[in-house]
C-alpha cells in the first residue's frame, strides 16, 4: 500500500501574514501580560505605583523594551481584531485593502508615540533629578 501526498500552494497575502502574526505574537504576548500583572499588581501592588516608581522603572532599558513590546503586541492584537470585524461590514476588495493599510498606519503611529513617550519621559524626568 502506497500513500500519496499532494502539495497545496499556500497563498502569501495580507490575510495569511496577519493570521500568522496573531498566532506568533500571542506566544510572546501571553508571558508579557502575565509578567506585567504579576509584577505590577501582585509583587509591587497598585497602591505603591506612582510617577516616581514609573520613572525609576523606565530608567532601565530592559523595562523600556518590555513595556514597548507589551504595548506593540497588545495594540496589534486589538487593531487586527478591529480589522477582522470591519471586514464583515466592508465588502469591496479595494476598500478592505485601504482599511488594512489605514489600520496598519494607525497601529504604527500610536505604537511609535507610545514608545517615544516611554523613552522620553524616563530620560526627561531622570535629567531633572
Amino acid at each position: 500500500m502506497t500513500t500519496t501526498t499532494r502539495q497545496i500552494e499556500k497563498p502569501r497575502n495580507y490575510e495569511v501574514i496577519a493570521w500568522k502574526w496573531m498566532r506568533y505574537s500571542a506566544i510572546l504576548l501571553i508571558p508579557l501580560v502575565w509578567g506585567h500583572v504579576l509584577i505590577q499588581d501582585v509583587i509591587v501592588g497598585v497602591h505603591a505605583i506612582d510617577l516616581d516608581y514609573v520613572v525609576m522603572r523606565w530608567a532601565s532599558l530592559g523595562w523600556q523594551v518590555y513595556d514597548i513590546l507589551l504595548l506593540g503586541f497588545a495594540f496589534a492584537h486589538g487593531v487586527n481584531g478591529l480589522r477582522q470585524v470591519l471586514n464583515d461590514f466592508v465588502h469591496g476588495e479595494q476598500a478592505q485593502k485601504i482599511l488594512a493599510w489605514a489600520l496598519f498606519v494607525f497601529w504604527l503611529v500610536v505604537s511609535a508615540m507610545g514608545a517615544i513617550a516611554i523613552i522620553a519621559s524616563a530620560s526627561k524626568h531622570l535629567a531633572a533629578l
